[in-house]
């Protein structure tokens, strides 16, 4: 139990160290913003640095958009996930401050694509390992249980926010480019992981029984068991049909592997659910 949080831990400080230097070598020289609220904190800080006589550096800016989030979250989604969290925020705010602000390429084009895909690899092996990068993630989960909608709309609204926002402000090109970033993100990160909310486990397996038990030993989610029969083999064997969220995902593959290695897990996207759905 131990060894699995110091591993998420470091997977966590890892994939900060990935969005910093995405950021201080790629993206931020050029002018071209993340999604989310790494995106807000760049734009804050321009703006800062063309209009006042002051300088507040991106990860500072992000560590501040970031508190009332957190306090947010701990009440309202859950204190591990929140902690997380927080670690990955106060990380990538470190060492923000520790990789230099130095441009490799002066072609936008490549920093767009290069610092989008390697702060998606921050991104997509921390959500992987069950943590989060804070922000955006928190404030869409707490909006989608008090609306019921997706949370991909509010990434898609903030995301919409900042694009528009870099254009009226620096020129309708950097838009262009941070749409680049954004579209070479999502890919890496579906890659890596996956960017939808919601997703359906089912389950094949000749202990279903210790499987259940496993799985409501740690996930409070309803479970449908299925007689399955093997048509090649004809071994009699049962089916279990789960739905989670993505966070959920890292729990759901630990326990499966631990419980029956040899079950055969298909995991496909949600788009809708119709009945109860456990939110809280």
């Amino acid at each position: 139990m131990v060894y699995e949080e110091v591993k998420k831990a470091v997977v966590v400080v890892f994939g900060a160290l990935l969005n910093a230097v995405g950021l201080n070598l790629f993206m931020i020289p050029a002018d071209v913003y993340a999604s989310g609220f790494t995106g807000i904190a760049q734009l804050l800080s321009s703006v800062i640095k063309e209009y006042t006589p002051l300088y507040i550096s991106t990860g500072v800016l992000l560590l501040l958009l970031n508190i009332p989030v957190a306090i947010l979250g701990w009440q309202k989604v859950g204190k591990s996930f929140t902690l997380y969290s927080v670690l990955s925020v106060a990380a990538t705010t470190l060492f923000l401050s520790i990789v230099p602000l130095y441009p490799l390429s002066e072609d936008i084009l490549l920093n767009a694509v290069f610092g989008g895909v390697i702060v998606a690899i921050g991104v997509g092996i921390t959500l992987k390992y069950g943590a989060s990068t804070g922000g955006l993630d928190i404030v869409a989960m707490i909006l989608s249980r008090m609306k019921d909608k997706p949370v991909g709309t509010y990434f898609f609204i903030l995301n919409g926010i900042i694009i528009f926002t870099a254009g009226l402000l620096y020129g309708w090109e950097k838009a262009l480019y941070t749409l680049v970033t954004l579209y070479a993100s999502t890919r890496v990160i579906d890659a890596i992981h996956t960017r939808h909310e919601k997703l359906t486990a089912m389950i094949i397996t000749k202990k279903a029984d210790d499987l259940k038990q496993a799985i409501h030993a740690k996930m409070v989610r309803g479970i449908t068991m299925v007689p399955a029969k093997g048509a090649f083999t004809n071994e009699q064997k049962d089916m279990l049909m789960i739905v989670i969220t993505r966070y959920e995902l890292y729990d759901l593959e630990k326990i499966i592997k631990e419980v029956d290695p040899k079950a055969f897990t298909n995991i496909i996207q949600t788009t809708g659910i119709f009945g109860f759905f456990r939110k809280e």
